[in-house]
């Protein structure tokens, strides 16, 4: 077993919060504000905070003091002064007891606040459950989640701008405050929700009867004062949220009470539907953590403004006051100046709750991906592309038998370890060689080496073994996947790898190399993007074909000669038959498949190109190493993968 140096076992976790410039004042971000109050909710001591800030005089300033909370401990650290990989990211960041191991982007960082607070102290079943059913939430990263982006980029963004350049709200409300309006205004879906649905069909059946029984009275001149029913149908969903929050003392009515037998023969699609009580549901989840602090601080500069302003957003101000009823908000709120109030337009009485107001097309295409539907295969694409002079065209391998000499290298290395199978690893080592081979061949010494998409390190662990006079870093947001490869590379005693846990395109760091293996659908260019921004070289092997659709980032065709041959449709047909290459198919189908993947990654190259680069497709060799065999290789204004020779890289 590998031992631990004990000085790095003494320092705590470190988490960077920035601190931004509102006015030449220095300001606490929409998201440190977030982390705060989450810091807060929890009362989590389980880090040492530092404040983050690009100007050397903020310790001076007291404008941002009053929104950190009195009990916990904050220092300042300039931008300068970071630890390296946590200068490449984007914070908040959390670096770990080592210094090797970040993680970085606001859902990320919650989700460890949490997990550490429980871990310090189990009986913080609250704390636990903001993670929701299945432990989900915020958990799929903004690039694929519609409701992620939202909820940790889009709001945030919006209520910013909104506080940087006020508009007349009357005028112009941001869409993404109305595309969360209208989410409210959705039904909601709870698992196991049907016992809470009959409760609200036998409650809504009571007051009907209720209601006839009144209106005979009336009619006979019946004295019908009665005193109101506490268990009104009004109320049903938020006595179940709270029942679950007060759970231990029992302070909150129960909702548990048997329905009739007639209420149970009732179909489920026969229910009425359950409405939000918080923004994922019924219950109060990490979700309305962040929402809390942007809408608190847009509701209150609206103030000012006429009341029927906020009439145009009825479910959003019903969820701020119910926020405010959980057990603990109110003292986080306090604690970090938010003084939680009661929105004018709500003084009259609870709000009427409307339609709300459909976002535009274009936003309403910013959340919802259009779906394509395929009629016919891709020979008439194929053809289209063929008569414009457009073929897939495969550049040979520089190097086709590289291999490592997996015989001699460590146990940790070699992608056998965990459960994979004999037949897959060896595949796995095919992979690993053809990647390996063309990074070597172009990094030099002192360089940065990013494994991006990288997974449980297959590639990077490799690569850093490989090359020590590198450093190469795993970027993966999957901490089940990255804490496998850390755990690898303590065993092999690696001191040239770090690990961050962060949406790829979170890092922001320089670096010479960048390298993905199977990058899934979009993240393939999201890589490509990545190392282009950065005058990286390229080394991605794409996967998922079929995944790659138009995004708030990416519109397909990218390449101006195909743009200007096939329509999105027409691309999306090449995407799906590309994933047609499985081993079990037909083999004429398998090599339909690989052209239309030389047609996505020819568009992809080409794209490439216009920004200075050299771009190569090639296979991988052999090229049954992988039904997704095929191997981009860019590099900024040099020739990819030329001069490369097996000879000079041969093992030894």
């Amino acid at each position: 077993m590998t031992q631990t140096d004990p000085h790095e076992e003494q320092q705590p976790e470190c988490l960077y919060l920035e601190l931004s410039s509102q006015n030449e004042q220095p300001s606490v971000s929409l998201h440190t504000s977030i982390s705060l109050f989450l810091l807060s909710y929890c009362e989590c001591t389980s880090f040492k905070v530092f404040l983050v800030s690009a100007k050397p005089d903020t310790q001076s300033s007291q404008s941002w003091k009053s929104q950190v909370p009195k009990s916990l401990a904050v220092s300042m650290v300039h931008v300068k002064d970071l630890p390296v990989l946590v200068r490449g990211c984007r914070l908040p960041a959390v670096l770990d007891e080592t210094g090797r191991y970040c993680r970085a982007g606001l859902a990320v960082v919650l989700r460890h606040i949490i997990d550490r607070t429980c871990e310090a102290d189990p009986r913080r079943k609250d704390v636990a459950s903001l993670l929701g059913f299945k432990k989900t939430c915020l958990k799929a990263c903004a690039e694929v989640s519609q409701w992620t982006r939202l909820c940790e980029l889009s709001i945030p963004s919006a209520v910013e701008a909104h506080l940087r350049q006020p508009t007349n709200p009357s005028l112009h409300l941001p869409s993404a405050l109305l595309n969360l309006e209208k989410t409210l205004g959705e039904p909601v879906k709870v698992h196991n929700d049907d016992k809470i649905r009959r409760q609200k069909l036998q409650q809504q059946q009571k007051k009907n009867q209720k209601k006839i029984s009144q209106d005979l009275q009336e009619d006979q001149g019946t004295d019908i004062t009665q005193p109101q029913d506490s268990q009104s149908v009004d109320g049903l969903e938020l006595r179940a949220a709270l029942a679950k929050l007060y759970v231990d003392s029992g302070a909150v009515p129960s909702t548990t009470t048997r329905e009739s037998s007639d209420i149970r023969k009732v179909k489920t699609t026969e229910l009425p539907q359950l409405e939000h009580v918080f923004a994922e549901g019924l219950y109060f989840t990490l979700t309305d953590v962040v929402l809390l602090p942007c809408i608190h601080q847009y509701l209150s500069s609206l103030q000012s403004h006429n009341a029927s302003t906020l009439s145009q957003l009825p479910l959003l101000l019903r969820w701020y006051l119910q926020v405010q009823e959980v057990p603990g908000v109110p003292r986080a709120a306090q604690a970090c100046g938010m003084a939680l109030s009661t929105p004018k337009a709500l003084t009259t009485g609870p709000p009427t709750i409307a339609k709300a107001q459909q976002p535009s097309q274009a936003n309403q295409e910013s959340l919802e991906t259009t779906e394509v539907h395929f009629v016919g295969g891709p020979r008439p694409t194929m053809t289209k592309l063929k008569e414009s002079g457009i073929e897939a065209v495969f550049s040979p391998h520089p190097c086709p038998s590289w291999t490592l000499p997996w015989d001699s290298l460590p146990e940790a290395v070699n992608p056998t370890e965990g459960k994979m199978s004999d037949v897959r690893a060896a595949r796995k080592r095919q992979q690993l060689n053809n990647l390996v081979a063309m990074v070597t061949e172009l990094a030099r010494p002192g360089n940065t080496v990013v494994d991006f998409c990288s997974g449980g390190g297959h590639v990077g662990i490799v690569l850093a073994h490989t090359l020590p006079d590198c450093q190469v870093i795993l970027i993966e947001n999957k901490e089940e996947s990255l804490v496998r490869g850390k755990v690898r590379s303590a065993e092999l005693g690696l001191t040239n790898i770090g690990f961050i846990q962060a949406n790829l395109d979170y890092f922001t760091g320089p670096f010479h190399i960048g390298v993905a293996l199977h990058a899934c659908g979009v993240a393939t260019d999201m890589v490509v993007e990545q190392c282009i921004q950065a005058g990286a070289t390229f080394v991605v092997s794409p996967c998922c074909y079929g995944f790659v659709q138009n995004t708030l980032r990416f519109t397909f065709p990218r390449s101006k000669r195909f743009l200007e041959t096939l329509s999105y449709k027409e691309h999306m047909i090449l995407c799906r038959f590309a994933d047609q290459t499985a081993v079990q198919l037909p083999s004429e189908r398998r090599l339909i498949g690989k052209q239309c993947m030389g047609l996505v990654d020819l568009d992809r190259s080409w794209a490439a190109e216009t920004h200075g680069y050299s771009v190569k497709v090639m296979t991988m060799e052999p090229d049954s190493c992988s039904p997704k065999n095929n191997m981009l290789v860019g590099v900024a204004g040099g020739v990819a993968g030329g001069g490369a020779g097996g000879d000079n890289y041969a093992a030894q």
